[in-house]
C-alpha cells in the first residue's frame, strides 16, 4: 500500500506543473545591486576608512529591529531549502519548483545586505555575528506531513510579504522603501503558488487537508522566532504597525481563508467539520486579542496627547 502522502504529492504533480508554468510567465528577473546606493559606501577600518558607528545610521530604532529581523529570516534559505526539498522532493516539477524558489529566494538576503552595509544602517560586525548564529542553528519545522507544510507556507510567504512592504514603508527611506516592495512582489507569487496547491489539495482530501490548516494556523509562528531578540523586536515592530495580531488575522489568515472557501465547504467529513469549528473558535480568540492590543494602543495615543 502507497503511503499517504506519497500519494499526494503524486496526485499534486500536475497541478504543480500548471502553476510552475504560471510562476514563470509572471515573475520578472531583477538584479539586486540595481537597488542598492553604492555611491553612499565607504571603506571600513580594515581597508583604512573607519568602523560603523551609531551615528552613521540614518535608521530609527523601528527600522533597524524591522529591517534586522527580515534579512536575518532570508539568511536562513539553506534550512529553507532542506525542508523542502525533503518534503516535496527534487524530482518532476516538484523538484524543479524547489530550485526556482531558492534561487528566486537567494536573491532578497543579498539585495538587503548589500543595502544596510553600503548605508550603514546597522553595525555590520552585529549584523554578521547574528548572522553566523541564526544560520548556525538553522530551522526545523519538525515533522511537517507534505500537507501540513504547504498550509504553513502558504500562511508564511503572505506574512512575509506583508513584513516586508510595510518594513519598507516605515524605513523612511525610499530606496529602502522600493527594494522591499520588489522583494514583496516574490513573495506574494511564491504564495499564490503554495495557496493554489493547497486549494487542489483540498479537493483531493478536504478533511486531512483543513485539520492541517487548522494546526498551521493555531501553531503558526514565523521562521525567524528563534533568532536572538526576535520577542524584544517583535514587540518594537508590532507597536509601529509593520506587523501585529490584527494585521496576522486580516491581511494574512482570512484572505487565505477565504481564497480556500474553508468556511463554505460541504464536502467535509466528521474530522474534517471538527478541524473547521475549531479553527473557527481559535480565530474568534485571534480577533478578540487584536482589538484588546487595539484598545491598549488606543490608550497609550489617547494618554500621550493628553
Amino acid at each position: 500500500m502507497s503511503d499517504p502522502q506519497t500519494s499526494l504529492l503524486h496526485e499534486l504533480e500536475p497541478v504543480v506543473e500548471q502553476n510552475l508554468e504560471r510562476h514563470l510567465s509572471l515573475v520578472k528577473p531583477w538584479d539586486p545591486h540595481d537597488y542598492v546606493p553604492w555611491s553612499r559606501g565607504r571603506d571600513f577600518a580594515f581597508l583604512g576608512g573607519q568602523d560603523w558607528a551609531p551615528e552613521d545610521s540614518p535608521l530609527d530604532p523601528v527600522a533597524k529591529a524591522a529591517l534586522t529581523v527580515n534579512l536575518l529570516t532570508e539568511d536562513n534559505l539553506p534550512s529553507y531549502h532542506r525542508e523542502i526539498a525533503t518534503r516535496f522532493g527534487r524530482d518532476g516539477a516538484w523538484g524543479t519548483w524547489v530550485g526556482q524558489w531558492t534561487a528566486e529566494e537567494g536573491r532578497h538576503s543579498i539585495a538587503l545586505r548589500d543595502y544596510l552595509v553600503v548605508t550603514r544602517g546597522v553595525d555590520p560586525s552585529r549584523l554578521e555575528s547574528l548572522r553566523m548564529e541564526h544560520t548556525i542553528a538553522g530551522y526545523d519545522s519538525g515533522d511537517k506531513t507534505p500537507l501540513a507544510a504547504l498550509a504553513y507556507v502558504s500562511f508564511q510567504e503572505l506574512a512575509t510579504r506583508v513584513s516586508h512592504r510595510n518594513t519598507g514603508r516605515a524605513s523612511g527611506c525610499p530606496i529602502a522603501d522600493q527594494l522591499l516592495a520588489r522583494i514583496a512582489t516574490d513573495e506574494n507569487l511564491h504564495m499564490v503558488f503554495y495557496r493554489n496547491l493547497m486549494a487542489a489539495a483540498l479537493d483531493i482530501n478536504p478533511d486531512a487537508a483543513v485539520a492541517a490548516i487548522r494546526d498551521e494556523v493555531i501553531g503558526f509562528t514565523m521562521p525567524g522566532a528563534g533568532m536572538t531578540d526576535f520577542a524584544e523586536n517583535s514587540i518594537l515592530i508590532a507597536k509601529a504597525g509593520i506587523y501585529d495580531l490584527r494585521i496576522h488575522h486580516d491581511e494574512v489568515l482570512q484572505p487565505v481563508l477565504r481564497f480556500w472557501r474553508v468556511f463554505e465547504r460541504c464536502d467535509l467529513g466528521p474530522e474534517g467539520e471538527q478541524a473547521r469549528t475549531q479553527l473557527a473558535e481559535f480565530l474568534a480568540v485571534v480577533d478578540q486579542r487584536a482589538r484588546h492590543y487595539e484598545e491598549k494602543a488606543s490608550a497609550r495615543r489617547a494618554a500621550a496627547a493628553s
